[in-house]
C-alpha cells in the first residue's frame, strides 16, 4: 500500500493536503494513538522520508479526516498520534460500478479511476464474453485505496467478488437504476438520456460497462426488459472497457453527481 501525494482539487475548499495522507482501519479521534501498517512505516520511512514529529493526514471512512503527528518510525513500524479534525465526514453519490474483469494493468487503472470518480462500489460482472475469469479482490481493494489517499476522498469503495451477471439482476435493488453503456449503439445519447432523469438526483444509481468482446445479443435484450435498467450511448467511437467506464462515470457525475452540486463560491 502506498500513501499520497499532493493534488489539487478545484472543488477542495478545506485544508491544505499534507505529504502523507493514510486511510486506517480504525476508530479515529482526539488523543488517540494509531497503529499503522509494515507497509504504511516503511512508505513514510522510505519513500517520503519522514520521521517522527512530520505531521500525517488520517481517514477511516467513517470519521472525517484527522490531523496528527508521527509518533515513532522505526523499520516495520509507525504510530501516529491524533490531534484534531481537519475535515466533517460528507454524503457522497451511491453510485455502483459493474464490469467485466479485464487483463491486471487495466483493471488496476478502471479501479483507481473509479475510486476518483466517486464510486462506492466496485463489482466484477461475469458476461458471456467475459475473458478473464478470476478478480484479485484484494488488488482491487489496494488500488481503491490508494487513490482514496492521494486524492484526498474520505471513503473507500466497497470491492466485492466477482459473480455472474445472472446472479446481480437476480439479487438487484429494485430502487437502484443501471445505466447500461450499450455499444451496440441503440441507446440515447447519454448526455440526452442523463438529462432526462434530473429528478433522480440524489437516489442510487449504477454504471454497467460491457467486457472487450461486447454484451452478447441476449444479454442485452435481457437487459432492455429490465424497468430499473437505461442504455445509453457513448458515441459513435468503439471505446475500450476501462476508457468506457471512466467516460461513462464522468458524465454520470457531470449530470447527476456532486460535480453538477454547487460549490462554495460559485
Amino acid at each position: 500500500m502506498t500513501g499520497a501525494r499532493d493534488i489539487p482539487s478545484h472543488h477542495d475548499h478545506g485544508p491544505a493536503p499534507t505529504r502523507a495522507r493514510l486511510f486506517v482501519d480504525a476508530p479515529l479521534g482526539g488523543g488517540e494513538s494509531i497503529g499503522l501498517s509494515s507497509g504504511q512505516a516503511q512508505y513514510l520511512q522510505n519513500v517520503l522520508r519522514l520521521k517522527a514529529g512530520d505531521p500525517v493526514a488520517l481517514f477511516n471512512g467513517t470519521d472525517g479526516e484527522w490531523a496528527g503527528t508521527i509518533a515513532e518510525l522505526r523499520k516495520g513500524r509507525a504510530s501516529v498520534e491524533v490531534h484534531r479534525l481537519r475535515r466533517q465526514q460528507v454524503a457522497e453519490p451511491d453510485l455502483w460500478l459493474l464490469f467485466a474483469p479485464i487483463e491486471h494493468a487495466r483493471i488496476d487503472y478502471l479501479a483507481q479511476k473509479a475510486t476518483e470518480l466517486g464510486v462506492s462500489v466496485l463489482q466484477p460482472v461475469i458476461t458471456a464474453h467475459t475473458s478473464v475469469a478470476r478478480v484479485d479482490v484484494d488488488r482491487l481493494s489496494a488500488n481503491a485505496v490508494e487513490a482514496a489517499q492521494q486524492t484526498g476522498r474520505l471513503t473507500i469503495p466497497e470491492t466485492r467478488r466477482a459473480v455472474p451477471l445472472r446472479k446481480v439482476l437476480a439479487d438487484w435493488p429494485q430502487s437502484r437504476r443501471l445505466m447500461l453503456c450499450d455499444e451496440s449503439g441503440s441507446g440515447p445519447p447519454v448526455a440526452a438520456a442523463l438529462a432526462a432523469e434530473r429528478h433522480a438526483g440524489g437516489l442510487p444509481w449504477a454504471v454497467m460497462v460491457g467486457p472487450e468482446g461486447g454484451f452478447a445479443a441476449s444479454e442485452l435484450d435481457a437487459l432492455a426488459k429490465l424497468p430499473f435498467v437505461m442504455p445509453v450511448s457513448l458515441g459513435p467511437r468503439l471505446l475500450r472497457a476501462d476508457t468506457a467506464a471512466v467516460a461513462a462515470l464522468a458524465c454520470w457525475q457531470a449530470a447527476l453527481g456532486d460535480w453538477a452540486e454547487a460549490t462554495p463560491g460559485s
